[in-house]
């Protein structure tokens, strides 16, 4: 290839659990990788020492409270008979005068409640901040959209697909976890905060009912309540256009807070707009789901994360098929590479034991420490945006000799010159919650695009590699052509596609995915590695 070609980020999504070497994640973005939410348990782990210390000092507090408890009951069982033993007599003025006192001074519960701060205030600096709670959040709205999931049944723990009169399960995690009403709350008053009461009212919604049932109880940990969760609510219904619902779940709030004057103005407004304009009292109101930032091909992208598309099958396409591929290169001779054609135009192949569990192991361990939240290209800026999910790192092949030894597989398979300034070095990506990378093409599109002054010119190919398996979602969807590769469920396989004419936001390609690990998630979580060339 000339000298003005490039092979484009080698994307290789892999898995990677709580251990391994840790690296310092930027606060704020915990979420974008999931690498960063398994190192969020060792603080949580620290907490529950520290909590358990504490019930063990309150439990010890309480059952010497109970012991005199008893022992002053004890002395009034007998109400009538005077007190004229002169040890009783003594001991009534003391306790009154001194024993009750100190009981209800103790600085015993203070000293528990002290050492429970303190060990709060030592990992306070590990937490995941308020910017974390947002992204996790937006993340689960996406999942909710993308895989079109009700949100009741993701309170209760269910992943399912709810399509007209019909539900398809989608996801059954290994352990059942329900959501409690202040868990929903949150979600929806991010998404109100956002003003989007598209995916305000249903949480929302879910929270009220969740609320309500548990009426009277009290949680330590709950921020918000029924009154709370009604206020939004109700408020989000008006902006969205009704007024009718909006009145009723007022004057619901003043059932419980009857002397909120806020709350009674609402009412007296509600009123007046439903007198005036009668017919908003049985309309129905049909919210649009906000497309930020304006896909226009949103549909189809969310529809090939959810399917397969038009992708065939060999039994429908007979020059589909399988063989051993050496591409001509004598590295591939004595080791072939098992490819399955799996799709025409653009042309895409998967390509079965690309690289081994060893080597996707070393590369999560060297790229770990270097992860930082991923950015796009804006002009000359390297921007975060909502539409890139991710944490990534770049990895020279001076990192290890397992890299030059990929660098040389890959480059036999492809045919391509992969070293720099020919090609970029590997980047290695981790996706977050609800990870994703919504349509792009991986090529430069602005002539001022920094890709446009560098000697090697723009890119002209991707390789990807997953490097382990999801539980569910994660496929790379090709919009214009139609169809979607998914995560395969063997943990060293990978696809290849390449099609230099073909429109594919991601075009022109040549991609190698192995397996990605992770949760449901539009684009393969939650690991890629990444590397360029021509």
């Amino acid at each position: 290839m000339g000298p003005g070609a490039r092979l484009a980020a080698l994307l290789a999504l892999l898995a990677l659990g709580a251990g391994g070497p840790a690296a310092a994640a930027e606060r704020g973005d915990t979420f974008s990788a999931l690498t960063s939410v398994a190192r969020a348990l060792a603080p949580e782990r620290r907490l529950l020492a520290t909590l358990r210390r504490y019930l063990r000092g309150e439990e010890a507090r309480l059952r010497d409270l109970t012991r005199f408890y008893d022992k002053v009951l004890s002395l009034h069982k007998d109400v009538k008979s005077p007190v004229v033993n002169p040890l009783l007599a003594f001991t009534l003025i003391k306790r009154l005068q001194s024993d009750w006192r100190n009981v209800v001074h103790s600085l015993e519960a203070t000293e528990n409640i002290r050492a429970l701060k303190d060990g709060y205030e030592k990992v306070e600096q590990d937490l995941p901040v308020f910017e974390d709670l947002e992204g996790a959040a937006r993340a689960l709205m996406r999942l909710q959209d993308v895989y079109m999931l009700n949100v009741k049944g993701l309170a209760q723990g269910v992943f399912q697909r709810v399509t007209g009169s019909s539900t398809t399960d989608l996801y059954s995690p290994r352990q059942l976890f329900s959501l409690t009403a202040d868990d929903c709350f949150q979600v929806g008053k991010v998404a109100y905060d956002m003003g989007d009461y598209y995916h305000a009212i249903p949480w929302l919604e879910e929270a009220v009912s969740l609320f309500r049932r548990s009426y009277g109880e009290w949680k330590t940990e709950d921020e918000a309540s029924l009154e709370d969760a009604l206020d939004h609510l109700a408020f989000a219904c008006f902006q969205a256009g009704n007024v009718s619902r909006a009145l009723n779940l007022s004057r619901e709030f003043l059932l419980y807070s009857p002397d909120n004057k806020r709350m009674a103005r609402n009412v007296l407004k509600y009123e007046r707009l439903l007198a005036v304009n009668a017919h908003q009292a049985v309309a129905e109101t049909v919210i649009q789901r906000p497309n930020v930032p304006h896909l226009q091909t949103r549909d189809t992208y969310e529809g090939l994360c959810q399917t397969l598309g038009s992708q065939p099958t060999h039994y429908q396409v007979p020059s589909l098929y399988c063989s051993y591929e050496t591409n001509s290169s004598p590295y591939l001779l004595l080791q072939p590479v098992r490819k399955e054609v799996i799709h025409l135009r653009p042309f895409v192949a998967l390509y079965h034991d690309f690289v081994s569990d060893a080597e996707a192991r070393k590369i999560r361990e060297l790229a770990e420490p270097w992860l930082q939240r991923s950015v796009v290209a804006s002009g000359e800026k390297q921007l975060q945006v909502e539409y890139r999910i991710s944490k990534s790192a770049w990895l020279k092949d001076t990192a290890d000799p397992m890299l030059v030894a990929l660098n040389q597989r890959i480059a036999a398979l492809t045919g391509l010159d992969i070293q720099p300034p020919s090609a970029e070095h590997l980047q290695v990506v981790n996706y977050g919650i609800g990870g994703h990378y919504e349509p792009h093409f991986d090529h430069a599109t602005s002539p001022s695009s920094p890709l446009y002054t560098m000697k090697s010119g723009n890119r002209v190919a991707t390789l990807m590699i997953y490097l382990s398996s999801v539980e569910a979602g994660g496929a790379t969807a090709f919009i214009y052509g139609n169809f979607s590769v998914p995560v395969v469920k063997w943990p060293t396989s990978g696809y290849m596609s390449m099609d230099r004419n073909s429109e594919d936001p991601a075009a022109p390609t040549l991609k190698n995915e192995a397996l990605a690990d992770g949760s449901l998630s539009e684009k393969p979580e939650p690991w890629v590695e990444g590397s360029t060339a021509s």
